[in-house]
């Protein structure tokens, strides 16, 4: 028998995933069960088991009571799994075995003078001294016993049997109505649940003897490779040590109304209604951070990738010339493609891998309509993600689009205003029979900030910042009025900044 490849004294459960939510793996030789309906995954992932160690060099069995191995090969092969190092103990209705007229007694003691399946089985195991074995389904063996009490004490005994030759065990179970599987979970030191709804699929451990785990419901997807999980961002377990400074837009009058710009490892909430220059504020702060050599990433949910850099490109943002050099990255995200975990696990190797320094959500409305989830869950998740961000040093920018054009302000239309540790807002205005816009800064956790409201434009030549705009009152709700006498480069269209 090999060494068994372990993490911390841990068996690797071949997906870094699970391994992730069990702390490491599994603990060596003790029984795991593994339950779902069918097509959750739960033979994906004895697979995955098994070829783990056999890429460290142990020896492993794969134990299949129900389908033959000559399916289980091609089933694997489809998933692009090499198997050929694995032991098959085929004892399949249709396998060679049960054409020898043995007896389907399988764990009571052999009263027939031809060898008895317990016997085979005994006599792979102790040939073989496997450090893993995976048995699938279990369950099935429950029909060849006389009763419940007799399946029950059969596989104790079988399990003592295969712990007594050093082996790890994973089994998998299907429970029914009229054969529910408690007996099993409470047999097992430990139990995973795979589980289907509507386009998500869940991974959940229920019990883990011996060792802590991650609670919780855990998303995953099937598909090339196999189970591919995404653990429940924890912000507390990240963190890394970042310089506390500001991150300036590159844009004086825009960083004077943030005092200096936005602290690295905030949230900002940019809002406003469409077409008034949220997303291309956003990416201003992105192409100051290239300039430094810091990379970037947006995630876009509501508009093309194309669409973004043609829009940047025609007010003198180099955004190709950012994308080709890396300190960019643009991701469209298919509507209802990803869950709430995942999208978290790729903004996690993002920077994790990248050390990428600002992340940019376009928008949060978007977000809630692409990733599964209930609503609230969702607003949850960009809390949780904001946290791991703060805990990070990375900058987060959620893009808002309110309703209203130029009614009463309100700052978002989905209450997560709570979330942010810096609130910036656009504005439409219409003075004189024009549409004009403004910005200006509703909240700053970190320093104070300029409180007044500035005209804002955006022309061939990028943003463009007014001064404070003190001669107007009632901009926030839209309809704004002159104070007194008004500015003249105001009335006449322009800005200070323009001349």
């Amino acid at each position: 028998m090999q060494t068994q490849e372990t993490t911390g004294e841990r068996v690797s459960t071949g997906v870094e995933g699970v391994d992730s939510i069990l702390h490491g793996g599994f603990i060596p030789e003790r029984t795991y069960m593994v339950r779902g309906d069918p097509g959750t995954g739960k033979s994906l992932l004895g697979l995955h088991f098994l070829l783990n160690g056999a890429e460290n060099g142990e020896e492993v069995l794969y134990i299949n009571p129900e389908e033959s191995a000559a399916n289980i090969r091609q089933n694997a092969a489809s998933f692009g799994f090499d198997v050929e190092d694995l032991e098959f103990l085929d004892l399949s209705p249709d396998s060679e075995f049960f054409s020898k007229d043995l007896s389907y007694d399988i764990f009571s003691p052999d009263e027939v003078e031809q060898e008895s399946l317990t016997a085979e089985i005994a006599d792979r195991v102790e040939t073989l001294t496997p450090d893993r074995v995976f048995v699938d389904p279990l369950t099935q063996l429950r029909y060849l016993a006389p009763d419940d009490y007799q399946f029950r004490k059969q596989v104790l005994s079988f399990m003592d049997f295969l712990h007594g030759e050093g082996a790890t065990v994973l089994f998998t179970s299907q429970d029914t109505t009229p054969q529910p599987d408690d007996d099993l979970q409470f047999m097992s030191d430990g139990t995973i649940t795979l589980t289907r709804h509507l386009r998500e699929r869940l991974l959940e451990v229920t019990k883990f003897r011996g060792s802590n785990f991650e609670d919780g419901r855990h998303s995953f997807r099937i598909r090339h490779g196999g189970l591919h999980v995404f653990p429940d961002l924890i912000p507390r377990q990240h963190g890394r040590e970042f310089a506390n400074e500001t991150i300036p837009s590159g844009v004086p009058e825009l960083d004077q109304l943030l005092y200096g710009g936005l602290e690295r490892g905030t949230a900002t909430i940019i809002t406003g209604p469409t077409g008034v220059g949220k997303t291309t504020t956003g990416v201003q702060f992105m192409k100051e951070a290239a300039g430094r050599g810091e990379r970037s990433v947006v995630y876009t949910f509501e508009e093309g990738r194309e669409t973004l850099i043609h829009r940047c490109e025609s007010i003198n943002m180099p955004i190709r010339e950012m994308l080709d050099r890396g300190t960019l990255r643009i991701e469209e995200i298919e509507p209802l493609e990803l869950s709430a975990d995942e999208f978290a696990y790729r903004v996690r190797r993002e920077i994790e891998d990248h050390d990428t320094e600002i992340v940019m959500l376009d928008g949060i409305v978007g977000y809630r309509l692409s990733v599964h989830g209930d609503r609230d869950d969702l607003t949850r998740e960009i809390h949780k993600l904001g946290k791991y961000m703060k805990n990070m040093g990375a900058t987060l920018l959620l893009i808002n689009e309110t309703n209203s054009i130029a009614a009463d302000f309100e700052v978002t239309d989905d209450g997560v205003s709570y979330l942010a540790d810096n609130i910036l807002f656009l504005r439409h205005l219409e003075i004189g029979g024009e549409m004009r816009k403004a910005i200006g800064v509703l909240k700053k956790r970190t320093s104070d900030f300029e409180r007044s409201v500035r005209e804002f434009e955006l022309d061939e030549y990028g943003i463009r910042i007014g001064e404070p705009m003190t001669d107007l009152r009632g901009i926030l709700n839209g309809t704004p009025e002159w104070v007194d006498e008004p500015n003249e480069l105001l009335r006449d269209g322009g800005s200070e900044s323009e001349s």
